[in-house]
Order: C-alpha cells, then structure tokens, then sequence
C-alpha cells in the first residue's frame, strides 16, 4: 500500500509540474497546433530537461546555494523567454514539418527547460524534498506523469487545431505573449 501511495503522490507531483500554464506549456501549445510531433518533440525536450535537472539536484545537492546564483538563473530565464516569444512572433511555420525542424522543437525545448527558473526551482525546492520522502517509486510516478502529459497535450492542442484551423494563429499569438510576461516576470525578479 505504501509503494502504492509513493507512486500515485508521484504522479500527482509530476502533473503539479507539467500542467500548469508557463512558458513550456505555451512553446509545446504553439508547436503542437503545427504538428503532433513538433508538440510531443518540445515535451521530450522538457522532459529531458526535468531528468537533467533532477539528477543534478540529486547529485549537488549538498554543495547547491541558491542564493550565490537565483539572480543569474532569473536573467538567463528572462533571455531565453524573450527571445523565444521573439521567435514565436516572426517565424512562419514551413508547409511540411522537416528533420531539422523535429530536432530544433526538440533542442529548443530542452534549452527551455534548462534555463527556465520555475523548473529550476521546483527541482531544486519541491523535486529535492521529495526525492529524499519518496525515493524511486515516487520519481517513477512523477517522470511517468510528464510522460502522459507530454503526449496528452500536444495531441489535445493538435487535434483542436485540425477542428478549429483559426485557432492555430491565437494559439501562437498568445504563446508568445506568454513568453513576454515570463520573460518580463523574470527580469522583475532578477532585481
């Protein structure tokens, strides 16, 4: 019963993660009104991110002093950000989806998910935490959920899209709006 509590708490933490609106969300939701794939490719990409960054915090967990660096982690976040929703308002999507185009959703996103102080801070706050309570069973539970999410999402995105082919411009727009304001929020922060 105990592993079972670890697994299903893991699972609600890994949705506590990968649900909430922020800029992966957003860069996942104007990918997937392209493609499934380019959707699911950026949620792989965050996905990595979220096993590098565990296994980093996991590992350093003794020598990490976030104070000595929040400040450089807000000002690389607000860059990344900005220059994401930069990308998001002038790029024009290709008629067909190519190689290179499913690597860069891919590598763009595990860039994301890197730089971005949310995630950074949840694993190096919430993610540490409950390494140390729950141990594999509860990150098991955790990693499986972003999985679901990464596949759900973009599919529930793309598959509206198709339905409502004018939604795809709104999408984008307020992707990259979102972005902005994470981008923004986080140079506030950087202060």
């Amino acid at each position: 019963m105990s592993l079972l509590f670890e697994a299903a708490f893991g699972v609600v933490l890994g949705f506590s993660l990968a649900a909430p609106p922020g800029p992966m969300n957003a860069l996942m939701a104007a990918r997937s009104a392209v493609s499934f794939r380019a959707g699911f490719l950026t949620g792989l990409g965050a996905f990595s991110a979220d096993l590098i960054l565990g296994l980093v915090v996991y590992l350093l967990q003794r020598e990490l002093d976030v104070e000595l660096v929040i400040r450089y982690v807000y000002v690389l976040g607000c860059v990344v950000m900005l220059f994401f929703a930069y990308r998001l308002f002038t790029r024009r999507p290709a008629p067909e989806e190519t190689t290179r185009d499913q690597l860069s959703a891919y590598s763009s996103a595990l860039g994301v998910g890197l730089s971005n102080p949310f995630q950074i801070l949840w694993w190096l706050t919430a993610g540490l935490a409950f390494a140390y309570i729950g141990g594999a069973v509860l990150l098991g539970g955790l990693f499986g959920a972003i999985l679901v999410w990464i596949v759900a999402f973009p599919f529930a995105v793309h598959t509206g899209v198709q339905r409502y082919p004018r939604t795809r411009q709104y999408i984008g727009w307020v992707s990259g709006a979102l972005m902005i304001v994470f981008g923004v929020y986080f140079a506030i922060l950087a202060l």
